[in-house]
C-alpha cells in the first residue's frame, strides 16, 4: 500500500520532534465553558536579507461529560525578497458525541485558502465513529474512522487525476489519530495525524500532522511554536507534494 511507508516517517518525525516543540493549546476541561487561546508570532529582518513573517491563530473549546465542540482559526504569511513565501488561512471546526463510555460519533468542517498551493478555496465535511482508547485527568488517546467530502477550487487550471481542471471534488476515507498528554504542571503535549485516501481516485490520498508542546509561563501566558506538515499526493503541475511549517509565538489563555 503506497500509504504505508509515508505513516512510518510521519509517525518517527512526530516521536523525535515532540520533545523538541512547543505548540499552546486550548485548555479542555468538561464544565460547559467556552474557554479561548489567542496565538500570535512575527519574524522581521533587513539588511542582507529583507524577510518577514506573521502568524496568527485562535482556538475555542467547550466540553461536557459527553461531548466536545472544538473551532480553531489560523493565517500566515511569510515574504522573502520580495517574494511571497507562504499565504495560507484556515478554518475548521469539530463535534463529538460520545454514545457510550468508550465510543463517540464526529462531525467536523474544514475551510482552506493556500495560494501558493494553487488553492483558491478547499471545502471539506467529514463525519464517523471513534473510540476513546484511554481518557483521564492528565490526557486522552483517540482514534476515528469515517467518510467525508472535499471540494477544491484551483486559482489556476492544473492537472488532477489525470486532466486539466479548475476545481475537484472526491469522495475521502477519513482515519485519523489524536493524544492530549500532560507531561507537568506546566507542560502539555499534543499531536494529530489524519490521513484522507481518495475514494474517486484509487491510489490518491492526503495526509496531515500537527504536533506539539505547550509551555506555560504564567496562568495566562505561554510560549509557543509548532510543527505542521502537509502531504497530497497529487498536488498538481509543478506543485510539491509536501508542505512543512514550524511557527514560533506567544499565546493568551482566556479561561
Amino acid at each position: 500500500m503506497p500509504c504505508r511507508p509515508l505513516i512510518a516517517t510521519l509517525t518517527a518525525v512526530s516521536a523525535l520532534l515532540a520533545p523538541a516543540l512547543s505548540q499552546a493549546q486550548v485548555t479542555l476541561k468538561p464544565d460547559r465553558q467556552w474557554r479561548y487561546l489567542l496565538t500570535a508570532g512575527a519574524n522581521i529582518s533587513s539588511g542582507n536579507n529583507n524577510a518577514g513573517t506573521l502568524n496568527l491563530a485562535a482556538e475555542g473549546a467547550r466540553e461536557t461529560d459527553d461531548d466536545k465542540w472544538t473551532w480553531a482559526a489560523k493565517a500566515d504569511r511569510a515574504r522573502s525578497s520580495g517574494v511571497d513565501t507562504t499565504e495560507r488561512y484556515g478554518l475548521r471546526t469539530q463535534y463529538n458525541r460520545d454514545f457510550s463510555v468508550d465510543w463517540f460519533g464526529f462531525g467536523s468542517g474544514e475551510l482552506l485558502r493556500d495560494r501558493l498551493a494553487n488553492i483558491s478555496s478547499r471545502t471539506s465535511v467529514r463525519s464517523g465513529v471513534g473510540r476513546h482508547v484511554w481518557q483521564e485527568e492528565r490526557g486522552f488517546f483517540d482514534v476515528s474512522v469515517g467518510l467525508g467530502y472535499t471540494y477544491d477550487r484551483y486559482i489556476r487550471s492544473t492537472d488532477i487525476a489525470g486532466a486539466m481542471r479548475d476545481r475537484y471534488g472526491r469522495l475521502e476515507l477519513v482515519l485519523a489519530e489524536e493524544s492530549s498528554h500532560k507531561l507537568t504542571e506546566t507542560t502539555s503535549l499534543r499531536q494529530k495525524f489524519s490521513l484522507y485516501p481518495d475514494l474517486r481516485d484509487s491510489g490518491k490520498y492526503r495526509a496531515v500532522l500537527d504536533t506539539g508542546l505547550t509551555v506555560a509561563m504564567t496562568q495566562t501566558l505561554n510560549l509557543s511554536a509548532g510543527l505542521s506538515y502537509r502531504y497530497d499526493s497529487d498536488p498538481g503541475t509543478n506543485l510539491k507534494k509536501a508542505d512543512t511549517m514550524f511557527v514560533t509565538g506567544v499565546s493568551l489563555r482566556f479561561d
